[in-house]
């Protein structure tokens, strides 16, 4: 199994709207996964070159390569703290992903599939510079919508080439754009078209929105420059090229191929270089490609393109595509000051709390908003008052009056109904998960939890003790098993406090690792990764939780949170 989150841009650190599309929904795969028994490979890292990178370290006055370093950083530490179990989180600026870039460009060239033309290319005519597609704006010529993008028109999915655009013009001010004759090579993507278009239509079991998108975009394709006047990127392997410090590989090419760099960097790190193969050239194994919605041409249509042409690697599986989580109706931007930082919600709250957030009331399907007080009114309401308090209260009497898991009696029909329905739960989350239905798997759970609270309350262990231990041991006895199940549940979505959990059940090993930080250095590179070390063990299946195991202490998972006036700045 093939986890690929998309690849992070090194201008900043993330913010919530960014992780709620490529990186808690990819973790969330990559646990369940690996719960169940599968071998999981989550590869990805950031996306460092462009000229956005030397736009903005220009603005500050540093080299790209501090302004990346900086990034780089900055978002690794975000996704530790969320939790995120990369095997691999790299970056684009190192030695290996420049020889396997230019490695499937030379694959491609010497297949026919790189053709060599002049283009009118987009230029700040007061800097010199190349202006990437997406830095440039304008009214679409197909549908008229004014705000497409240089290369894409996000209201009709056209693929456009910024001098189609009618009134182009630097994005976010009136800024001219000037375009000059140069260049460049083309990657000769109509040579795949109905080739594509095939393949998408295979995939019936993809999200709408991907579907749409993709299939919008491939009939009308156009070759698309694979190189571009930037001194900031992969040098172009060719005599001629490779050594002009003005031409590089576009970043959209090399980014996608991280995905198989990141994997052939693993490998080498494990000391078993070939192993990459076992996921890249395995048509038994599967790839789940995880991101926002304005990513998803890139995987569905230029990413398998690019694997078409280089014949002998593995083609997507499933692309799962979130809508945009907006604040106050409109979309989250770094750039507009429309931002929620990860770092910022991490400094006040527990990153289960926002993880739960974003997959119980993300964009999964459609657009959402995200509000302070649906964060608070989620945690207090369902993560507080539905789990926690199930948790709580189940294990404070059973520690109190036991100390260890009861020794049940015969149970009731009503005890082994409700120890069978959280136990085929398991089942029906587990379909969820695979078919990457987040919201329905994390909401079937928690309607579990409810069931098994009211059980509490009808049954109310805490008054029957004094008057039946046996039956209130039964009852507790009950609870713990169907909480243990839920913990296996409720794991990919809630790591940090299922580890707790799992320890105050009296369990000793890790069912949620975490990822650490370590330095990677091979031939004079070197530069950190964020790894872990995760089992791959099978543990989805029903609680054999054992009468009289040693129960410790508990504690309360969660916190419950103050009200927040939605009026405030956001943080």
């Amino acid at each position: 199994m093939l986890v690929a989150p998309a690849w992070p841009y090194a201008n900043g650190p993330r913010h919530i709207g960014h992780v709620a599309g490529f990186a808690v929904p990819a973790d969330v795969l990559a646990r369940f996964e690996r719960l169940r028994g599968s071998r999981v490979l989550m590869a990805s890292g950031t996306d460092e070159h462009g000229t956005p990178i030397t736009y903005e370290a220009d603005k500050e006055g540093v080299p790209p390569r501090e302004f990346v370093d900086r990034n780089n950083a900055l978002i690794v530490e975000d996704l530790r703290r969320l939790g995120m179990t990369y095997d691999i989180f790299t970056r684009t600026t190192t030695a290996n992903h420049y020889r396997v870039t230019q490695d499937l460009f030379l694959k491609l060239y010497e297949k026919g599939y790189l053709v060599k033309k002049t283009q009118m290319g987009a230029f700040d005519p007061a800097s010199g510079r190349t202006l990437p597609d997406r830095y440039i704006e304008g009214k679409c010529p197909i549908c008229g919508f004014d705000g497409a993008r240089g290369d894409q028109c996000d209201n009709c999915g056209n693929q456009l080439d910024p001098i189609d655009l009618i009134d182009p013009h630097q994005r976010g001010s009136n800024a001219p754009v000037e375009f000059r004759e140069t260049e460049h090579f083309f990657f000769d993507l109509p040579q795949f078209g109905d080739q594509l278009k095939q393949w998408i239509e295979q995939h019936d079991h993809w999200r709408p929105n991907v579907r749409k998108y993709s299939l919008e975009f491939v009939r009308n394709l156009k070759p698309r420059a694979i190189t571009r006047d930037l001194d900031w990127g992969v040098p172009v392997p060719l005599p001629g090229w490779e050594d002009n410090p003005h031409k590089k590989i576009y970043v959209w090419f090399d980014a996608v191929i991280g995905y198989l760099s990141a994997s052939i960097e693993w490998a080498a790190a494990r000391g078993e270089p070939d192993s990459w193969k076992d996921w890249w050239q395995n048509d038994d194994a599967w790839h789940y490609y995880v991101m926002g919605k304005d990513n998803i041409t890139f995987h569905t249509v230029l990413w398998p393109a690019i694997l078409m042409g280089a014949g002998d690697l593995k083609l997507p599986d499933e692309i799962v595509a979130s809508e945009y989580l907006n604040m106050s109706g409109k979309k989250f931007s770094t750039s507009r000051g429309q931002v929620i930082h990860v770092r910022d919600v991490l400094e006040r709250y527990d990153a289960d709390a926002l993880r739960y957030y974003l997959m119980i009331a993300g964009p999964e399907n459609q657009d959402t908003d995200f509000t302070w007080s649906e964060f608070v009114r989620r945690n207090n309401d369902e993560l507080v008052a539905t789990w926690g308090n199930l948790v709580h209260r189940t294990l404070v009497n059973a520690h109190r009056n036991f100390g260890a898991v009861p020794q049940p009696q015969p149970l009731t029909e009503v005890d082994q109904a409700l120890i069978n329905e959280i136990e085929e739960a398991l089942a029906q989350v587990a379909s969820q998960l695979g078919q990457a239905r987040f919201q329905g798997a994390l909401k079937y759970a928690m309607t579990m939890a409810a069931k098994v609270n009211v059980y509490l309350g009808t049954e109310q262990p805490w008054h029957t003790i004094k008057t039946d231990r046996e039956r209130a041991g039964t009852v507790l006895y009950v609870a713990l098993r169907c909480v243990d199940n839920l913990k296996t549940m409720l794991t990919p979505f809630l790591p940090f406090s299922s580890q707790r959990l799992h320890r105050m059940l009296g369990y000793e090993d890790v069912i949620a690792p975490q990822p650490h930080v370590r330095e990677f250095a091979k031939d004079g590179d070197s530069h950190l990764v964020l790894t872990g070390n995760y089992e791959s063990v099978d543990r989805w299946r029903p609680s054999e939780l054992a009468p009289g195991r040693a129960l410790i202490p508990p504690e309360a998972l969660f916190k419950r949170l103050d009200d927040v006036v939605e009026e405030e700045p956001p943080v």
